[in-house]
């Protein structure tokens, strides 16, 4: 049977939680004291917002039983109707909590996707059965909550994951299962994931079960569907110094090679640019803005690989000091 890590490595404790200190220092003193309010977890995907809440319960419950009993978790991407709030969460909080802490937990994930009524129907509830139940509400835009329930919560923000912090979860699985991958390959895992530990885990899984020994950051970024960092920077070199036929060379193959799709593509060479040394802070912003205006003639339907050369073609310019209109 095919396990997947990201469940078999979940922390139970909050200790066990990387990269998120503040958030884990304050939830520990409600631990302490027994007692919390209502709880807003808001942050980008895969930076633990979901398993901090799960692990919070058990360290306030105790037990398994217990959490079992007065922990409920629900994902509002799913259940996001006013029928869900009125019902299922309205029947679990109307009841008393077993054990010695007086409340029950609920948590709802992917929050924000609650309808307007669903929100009002849910601010209502915690206001009723506020002695008997705690909400815990994860999302990733905390501003598409009502005010009236972001008010009566404590507002914890979840940061995106540093590589160090992905890079620490990860050496542990990896010693867990006794992988073979060096620190040129978690390093290149923690560039895929841009701070998404969940991600992290899968292409980890991923390349172990694709990679016949040591994983490689070439593994690594082939299943991902990105391009190798110094293969984009090369790219970017080549358009720079003028050789525009190269360049758009170079981009083909990359795309054949990884099946990478335009949009990645430009994506990442927002991100490269951004870290590329070789030209000033000014032309940087002139290309940054350029790639804003290609990705959206993609998202509109643009064909790539024009799109693409219009690019290249523009960064050119730049490079040689032009500033003729391309497009």
């Amino acid at each position: 049977m095919f396990e997947l890590w990201v469940e078999k490595y979940r922390p139970k404790r909050l200790k066990d939680i990387v990269g998120q200190d503040e958030v884990i220092e304050a939830l520990t003193g409600f631990v302490e004291k027994r007692s919390m309010p209502h709880l807003l977890f808001a942050g980008p995907a895969g930076t633990g917002k979901t398993t901090t809440a799960l692990a919070l319960a058990n360290e306030i419950y105790g037990s398994e039983e217990l959490v079992s009993a007065n922990y409920m978790e629900l994902n509002a991407s799913d259940e996001r109707g006013i029928d869900t709030i009125r019902v299922k969460i309205k029947d679990f909080a109307k009841t008393k909590a077993l054990g010695e802490v007086p409340f029950k937990i609920i948590h709802l994930d992917e929050a924000d996707n609650l309808t307007s009524d669903a929100q009002q129907a849910l601010r209502r509830i915690m206001e009723m059965y506020s002695s008997n139940v705690r909400f815990i509400l994860a999302c990733n835009y905390s501003s598409k909550i009502i005010d009236p329930i972001q008010s009566r919560c404590a507002v914890f923000r979840f940061n995106p994951l540093t590589d160090d912090a992905i890079i620490k979860r990860l050496s542990y699985i990896a010693e867990q299962e006794k992988i073979q991958i060096g620190d040129d390959g978690f390093k290149a895992i923690a560039y895929v994931a841009e701070g998404d530990l969940r991600k992290a885990i899968n292409i980890l899984q991923t390349a172990f079960a694709v990679a016949k020994g040591k994983i490689s950051p070439e593994i690594v970024y082939k299943i991902s569907g990105l391009a190798m960092p110094e293969e984009v920077n090369d790219i970017i070199r080549l358009a720079l110094e003028g050789q525009f036929l190269e360049a758009r060379t170079s981009v083909r193959n990359l795309m054949i090679n990884y099946g990478i799709s335009a949009e990645d593509l430009v994506r990442q060479l927002h991100r490269q640019i951004l870290q590329y040394d070789g030209i000033d802070d000014v032309k940087k912003a002139e290309i940054v803005s350029y790639i804003g205006e290609i990705d959206f003639r993609l998202a509109e339907g643009g064909n790539g690989d024009i799109q693409i050369s219009a690019l290249l073609s523009k960064i050119a310019s730049i490079g040689r000091g032009s500033h003729a209109s391309v497009g």
